[in-house]
């Protein structure tokens, strides 16, 4: 998830094909780190969306248009005079930086030729936009760096611009197979950070990449490397370097069945073999459309905050409950033996003599000795009916503790399973259905009569198998139960994983035969969409539908089964294709 240097080539060598030769058309600031050029082509319209912003430094082309203020900021009004209309002569990537130099050529207030270049540094924190003259003396730039803040580099205007040197690292580009195996051995650490930090441009995920092309342990110590290794790690870094060199293949890696991105990058990512691998035409299409979505699902995270907090309260407050209950649970296993000491007691009291101790006496059920304490100030016999009230004070509370244990249980049940519930919603109609079934459980105070309306825009996920076999997927308890109690049919198959929070899943039968590689299937489905999702293996229960029940008050998606079949699984969603309702 880096905007590394090879990232930044590709982009480069993109951009380079799209814009070498046109000119500039329009600039603006949309946003105070932010820059748009508008360039006209025979062929409509290109913008260049250039972003300095330390949280989220981007560079890539687009056809949207964004708005601008009123009043352009001086940066803006100073880029407007020197370079309006000018015409791109060049774009470059510095030595593999996570730098493009963009090279333009303009007319001056004489109209002599004048040449310029704009620096885009994409460092997370550090980045910038930076104009030079054609000497790389500093005009200006969008984000001034002085001593203060920097004792590296001043960015001000009359500065020279350079970019600092990183040591030790060595330009991918022109590195022999020598310098490779010897920059990445010459210190005792783990293969992937040798590598990413003795290779310019290299980020770690790319760094993983290479180690799982050469099938070598990415955390394996360098000085564990046999030659071996070393020849399949270069053959693997050339494989890389071409790929990057041809103009990569820029994609995106999402979560099998899911719009959720994981990665992106400028080569096909093989390291993810259980995940989908989308490519895209271009480095610019492929920012663009992991970001947004990015933050679509970042949106949802944050709006499901309130609710992810006072579950995850609940469920400590409750496992703490659990706890303290199931020890007292368990100090009234000694309710037995008080009542052994009182029946015996009752027996050998008249030969206990008084002021005793202890009393020695036969335990006539096991026919062995057995020593009972005594309180020495009373009698044997009041001894005894000591012992029975502690007897029947320790089995009221047994009866009392048994039933909270179970409710408290239950409670945490449902807590983990709205937990999971949260996890898998996409957008606001799960979350108002969440809500409502917290707010119906007593979890949280009611707010709205709107929402059980809202929830009718939730849908139980849909999937299909190549073979033509429908799979339907509850994404919480109230679509749990509407799937097994309504939508299936009682000889469809049921799935859910063992003893732990999911989602009720169905494989339609719709009257043929099911073989068994779509139970097999099925139960992946089951196994990605419960709280073990990151398990490698997952015992996945399956069972007819019709035998599936659900006990009289239970909480919604409880259910209850005796007899079933089990499968152990890999958690995935590989064999299967969403189908959007």
């Amino acid at each position: 998830m880096a905007l590394d240097g090879m990232t930044i080539h590709v982009l480069t060598m993109e951009l380079s094909a799209s814009l070498l030769d046109k000119r500039i058309s329009k600039i603006s600031q949309p946003e105070p780190e932010q820059l748009l050029f508008t360039i006209k082509q025979a062929r409509g319209t290109i913008r260049l969306l250039i972003s300095a912003n330390p949280s989220l430094p981007l560079c890539y082309l687009t056809s949207e248009n964004k708005t601008a203020p009123d009043k352009a900021p001086n940066f803006c009004m100073l880029l407007r005079k020197h370079i309006a209309n000018a015409r791109i002569t060049g774009i470059s990537q510095p030595s593999g930086e996570r730098v493009i130099c963009i090279e333009l050529e303009h007319l001056d207030e004489l109209g002599d030729r004048r040449q310029k270049k704009l620096y885009i540094e994409l460092m997370g924190k550090h980045s910038n936009i930076i104009f030079c003259d054609e000497e790389d003396k500093i005009i200006d730039s969008i984000r001034r760096v002085t001593a203060e803040v920097s004792s590296v580099r001043e960015v001000l205007p009359g500065r020279d611009y350079f970019i600092p040197k990183q040591e030790g690292k060595l330009d991918p580009f022109t590195v022999t197979k020598e310098g490779f195996c010897l920059a990445i051995t010459r210190k005792p650490i783990a293969l992937k950070k040798a590598i990413y930090g003795s290779l310019t441009g290299f980020s770690p995920i790319l760094a993983e990449e290479l180690c799982y092309r050469a099938a070598v342990d990415s955390d394996a110590s360098t000085a564990s490397l046999k030659e071996k290794h070393l020849e399949a790690l270069y053959s693997a870094f050339c494989s890389i370097m071409e790929e990057i060199n041809a103009g990569g293949h820029p994609s995106i890696v999402y979560e099998p069945g899911s719009e959720q991105p994981i990665e992106y990058g400028p080569v096909k990512y093989t390291l993810y073999p259980d995940k989908k691998l989308v490519s895209l035409n271009s480095m610019s299409q492929v920012l663009l459309t992991y970001f947004r979505q990015k933050e679509i699902f970042t949106a949802m995270h944050q709006r499901s905050t309130d609710l992810r907090k006072i579950v995850q309260t609940l469920i400590s407050r409750n496992a703490k409950k659990l706890d303290l209950q199931e020890k007292q649970l368990k100090d009234t296993e000694k309710m037995e033996k008080y009542r052994l000491y009182g029946e015996l007691l009752q027996a050998y009291g008249h030969s206990i003599p008084e002021g005793s101790k202890k009393a020695k006496v036969l335990n006539y059920y096991t026919n062995e000795e057995i020593e009972i304490p005594l309180d020495d100030t009373i009698p044997a016999i009041k001894n005894a009916e000591k012992f029975f009230d502690r007897y029947q004070k320790l089995k009221r509370t047994k009866e009392e503790l048994t039933g909270f244990v179970e409710e408290t249980r239950s409670v945490l049940d449902h807590l983990l399973s709205i937990r999971t519930s949260l996890d898998m919603a996409e957008n606001t109609a799960d979350l108002d259905g969440i809500r409502l079934e917290m707010e119906e459980a007593g979890f949280i105070h009611k707010k709205s009569k709107t929402l059980k309306k809202r929830e009718e825009k939730s849908r139980p996920l849909h999937f299909i198998t190549e073979n033509g076999f429908d799979i339907l997927v509850g994404k919480n308890n109230y679509q749990n139960d509407q799937l097994t109690f309504h939508t299936a049919n009682g000889d469809d198959i049921w799935f859910h994983a063992k003893k732990m929070p999911g989602s009720h899943v169905i494989l339609k039968k719709d009257g043929k035969e099911i073989p068994d590689e779509e139970y097999e299937i099925a139960a992946e489905v089951a196994g990605y969409y419960s709280s073990g999702r990151d398990n490698d293996k997952l015992e996945i229960d399956y069972v007819e539908d019709k035998q599936v029940k659900k006990p009289k008050g239970s909480a919604p998606g409880y259910v209850v089964y005796y007899t079933n079949y089990s499968i152990t699984i890999h958690p995935t969603l590989l064999r299967v294709k969403e189908i959007k309702e």
